[in-house]
């Protein structure tokens, strides 16, 4: 059997097994990086070279720094000022959003999830307010939240990983370009219409582990200070990156030491704040990024995607295709997994048609974090679940027209800022 062939079975099997998680994500990963090493597809080096990754030490380093802000407290005491500024429904849902999408951009979306929930639902047995209509908003802000920045999802590292490769990256804050305008249209939306499709259930409280309010009167106030404090500067030194001369990942190792060393954070708090399904799925799915490079077989996914659109497709189509397909699987399957199996087949398709890799993977990634419509598409979804009391068709209510949206909004912001064929 021809490598192409065993490549595009293994991606077969990666995507099927995405979609039912039959297998853990990361165990599917796994198998698909050893598959390919036991084929002969790939060398050892080869398959497991995107362990070594400097993105890996990245999102390992600010699992760390993120964690010391969460362990402290300090995140909680973030979230908790919602409180402050919003006294009617819409207020709270308007600050929730802001906070939440504020903090995802550069934390876990997953981690920003856990600590905002408990802070709604308290938020919510305080002012009467419904608790599942605040609580829909938490994990589609972080989804929207995570690209205001490079480090705000791992998907936006997948797409980074596979621009250096040939030579090329994002900006630290490029990803915000389309981002941030998403988020505000997001906030926007419910503000004025989307209040009124958001679900309200009736749930006793206390029957969720979210309801247990977590005590950090005991966590010294320099550790929280600190925390926050390491925190900006490592963000800061990223956003720098070429002026300090400093990489990102060593940024944020720094930053996960002094937070080490200081005693902000345990050596055992550090080593569970790191989320090791994450890193070995990102590791294992670059193994098959590589393959369907160097196999050809991204090459001939992409003349099948090119041709069965027409000889002479226009970009915008093509980045609707490309835009629609991430968007959909994203909601079925993992956004992460679902950008690592589309990034290596939209270079492809970019060098098959001398397209920007830029602006094929820039809608690659943004279309991969439309994770709105069910409880299933990201952890932070399937959060929420239990203390909203949702139901399937709750989500696909609050969160399709959001789908739209930051279609739209992606529809004409991609041309403009990353067009498909740059003068």
């Amino acid at each position: 059997m021809s490598p192409i062939a065993i490549t595009l079975i293994f991606l077969a099997f990666a995507i099927v097994m995405f979609v039912t998680e039959k297998l853990p994500l990361a165990v599917t990963s796994m198998v698909v990086c050893v598959g390919l090493v036991l084929t002969k597809v790939l060398s050892v080096k080869d398959a497991f070279a995107g362990f070594v990754d400097s993105n890996v030490i990245l999102f390992v380093a600010m699992f760390v720094v993120g964690g010391a802000f969460f362990e402290t407290g300090m995140a909680y005491s973030v979230g908790g000022l919602v409180t402050k500024f919003a006294k009617t429904e819409r207020q709270l849902i308007v600050a929730v959003m802001m906070v939440t999408g504020i903090m995802s951009g550069f934390l876990s979306n997953t981690g920003t999830a856990a600590v905002v929930i408990p802070v709604v639902i308290g938020i919510a047995a305080k002012s009467g307010f419904a608790r599942s209509k605040l609580l829909m908003t938490v994990p589609i802000a972080a989804a929207m939240g995570g690209n205001l920045s490079l480090i705000g999802a791992p998907g936006n590292m997948i797409g980074q990983a596979a621009l250096q490769k040939m030579g090329l990256s994002f900006g630290f804050f490029e990803y915000a370009l389309v981002g941030a305008p998403i988020l505000i249209a997001g906030i926007l939306y419910f503000a004025l219409f989307g209040y009124k499709l958001l679900p309200e259930k009736s749930r006793n409280a206390g029957d969720t582990t979210f309801d247990q309010q977590i005590d950090y009167s005991t966590v010294p106030s320099w550790k929280k200070k600190l925390s926050l404090i390491v925190l900006v500067l490592t963000i800061l030194a990223m956003i720098f990156e070429k002026q300090i001369g400093i990489k990102l990942a060593i940024s944020g190792c720094i930053g996960a030491l002094v937070l080490v060393i200081s005693g902000v954070i345990s050596e055992k708090q550090a080593y569970k704040a790191i989320d090791m399904p994450t890193i070995f799925l990102f590791g294992g799915t670059l193994s098959l990024a590589t393959a369907i490079e160097k196999t050809g077989a991204g090459k001939l996914i992409a003349n099948t995607v090119i041709n069965s659109a027409g000889k002479d497709v226009s970009p915008f189509v093509l980045l609707v295709v490309v835009f629609t397909i991430a968007c959909i699987l994203t909601n079925f399957m993992s956004n992460t997994a679902t950008t690592a199996l589309l990034v290596p087949v939209s270079i492809s398709i970019a060098t098959g048609m001398g397209a920007d890799p830029r602006a094929v993977i820039m809608a690659t990634v943004i279309g991969g974090s439309c994770a709105y419509s069910t409880p299933i598409g990201m952890p932070a979804n399937t959060m929420v679940l239990g203390p909203g009391g949702y139901n399937f068709t709750d989500y696909v209510k609050a969160g399709f027209p959001l789908q739209i949206i930051a279609a739209i909004v992606s529809f004409v912001l991609l041309p403009i800022f990353f067009p498909f064929f740059p003068k």
